[in-house]
């Protein structure tokens, strides 16, 4: 957060007070430049008006405006400035000034404009000040002043270098504040940043990127949508954690967690929680790509899990862990309320309804390595998908039983020509995705395939 002595350096409420100055300064060069005028003689009685106003008026607007300012300080601002460019115009029109002091004078105005900060600013100005001395013309007339006395001209040339000196310092002093404040606030950006990627590993992204992108609000409300939700756990994970080490377990089930989660992340699912070994994901929110679609992609998330799964056995066997751990999976579809539930200080962006307990039943009624899905799921997904009718099943919380479809695999990998291939056998195992062989590596495999098919068959003719 930035100091007290950061804002002081430079904030929206310093620019009155330069204001303030800068206006102090240039109707003071005003005030001294008419006070010499009229000592010398070459002004009359009246300029002593002028002199008193210019030494008034700074202080009147000022104070007058202060309220305005706080309200509304930029608009104020430039109202003020706009009057001060209708003032001098008058003023150069009625003090009836030779052109040496009218280019000084212009001078400084046009300065003052400059700062200001944009070329629209400073046109405006300019038609402020052209009109200002037309107006003053109009009223007061004209006529040819006569030579300007050197000490005249020399007050206002002293006057007019130093408002431009001490200009010029306060905008070198505003530029430096700037670029001190520009890479602060840098910073302050670079560790926002990085605390806020640290909290999103706590929430799922969707909703992370959803909050910090402005499209939701970060409060108490729900609301009802047709969500596919999917439960799966590690059969026998429970009984394993009781003849593992306290570490080797908790590294084996945070790399499980890991490769499921990056597979959820990739068909778009979003990750609710994590229950010990089990996972809790759903479909349609907080984007959704149509209820159809969501279905085919939480499908074939468990699909590619399962598979996975295989992958993940053969490197736990390699370490010594020879349980053979399989995963199991529920899948439903259905309206259910999602959104913020908890306290205004403490909130949890999850799902509940009567559809989210289908699908948790689901997976418990799930043997070893079978992905369960409802009827509702069967209907979106029959086209592309392989499934077997698995009977009913009276489940908890229902009072008709619930009808069971069994997700075999994708219609193109049950043919003639099907890209997946597994076996595991005492002595033999074999996980093959031929669609993600690299071209380069494709003869390799199906060398070693070969070779271990010779082998293989030598001993069955022997």
């Amino acid at each position: 957060m930035t100091s007290p002595a950061d804002e002081a350096q430079f904030s929206e409420s310093t620019l009155p007070r330069q204001d303030y100055m800068a206006r102090v300064l240039g109707y003071g060069v005003a005030a001294a430049t008419t006070l010499a005028g009229f000592m010398e003689g070459f002004f009359g009685a009246s300029a002593l008006v002028v002199m008193l106003i210019c030494l008034l008026y700074p202080h009147l607007v000022y104070m007058l405006s202060r309220p305005f300012k706080r309200r509304r300080g930029y608009t104020t601002r430039q109202l003020l400035i706009h009057g001060d460019a209708l003032l001098c115009g008058l003023f150069l029109s009625y003090m009836q000034l030779p052109m040496p002091l009218v280019m000084l004078f212009l001078i400084m105005i046009n300065t003052s404009f400059i700062i200001v900060g944009s070329f629209t600013a400073w046109a405006f100005c300019i038609i402020s000040l052209v009109s200002g001395a037309a107006i003053g013309y109009l009223l007061f007339g004209y006529t040819k002043p006569p030579a300007v006395p050197d000490l005249v001209f020399m007050t206002a040339a002293i006057g007019v270098g130093i408002h431009l000196a001490i200009s010029g310092f306060n905008s070198n002093r505003q530029a430096r504040d700037l670029i001190h404040l520009k890479r602060k606030f840098q910073g302050q950006v670079s560790r926002f940043q990085a605390l806020s990627h640290q909290v999103s590993k706590y929430v799922a992204p969707q909703i992370w990127e959803s909050i910090f992108s402005g499209k939701r609000q970060v409060k108490l409300e729900t609301q009802r949508k047709k969500l596919v939700v999917f439960f799966s756990d590690i059969v026998g994970f429970t009984s394993l954690s009781e003849q593992m080490e306290a570490e080797a377990f908790t590294e084996l089930l945070n790399t499980y967690l890991t490769d499921m989660s990056r597979i959820a992340l990739k068909y778009g699912g979003t990750i609710d929680k994590f229950i010990g070994d089990g996972i809790m994901i759903f479909f349609g929110d907080p984007r959704t790509k149509g209820t159809k679609r969501d279905a085919l992609a939480c499908v074939a998330m468990a699909i590619e899990m399962r598979r996975h799964m295989l992958k993940l056995r053969k490197q736990w066997a390699e370490h010594g862990m020879t349980a053979p751990l399989q995963i199991r999976m529920g899948i439903n579809t259905g309206y259910v309320t999602v959104g913020n539930f908890g306290t205004e200080s403490r909130m949890d962006y999850t799902i509940i309804g009567k559809e989210v307990n289908l699908a948790a039943r689901l997976e418990s009624e799930a043997e070893a390595g079978e992905i369960l899905i409802s009827h509702e799921t069967f209907a979106l997904i029959k086209d592309k998908i392989i499934c077997r009718t698995r009977g009913t099943a009276q489940v908890k919380g229902f009072r008709d039983p619930v009808p069971l479809y069994q997700v075999v695999d994708y219609r193109r990998d049950l043919g003639a020509n099907p890209s997946f291939i597994n076996h595991d056998t005492e002595g033999f195992s074999l996980y093959l995705e031929s669609d993600k062989v690299k071209d380069h590596e494709r003869e390799k495999v199906a060398a070693a395939l070969e070779r271990a098919a010779r082998k293989l068959r030598k001993q069955v003719d022997a």
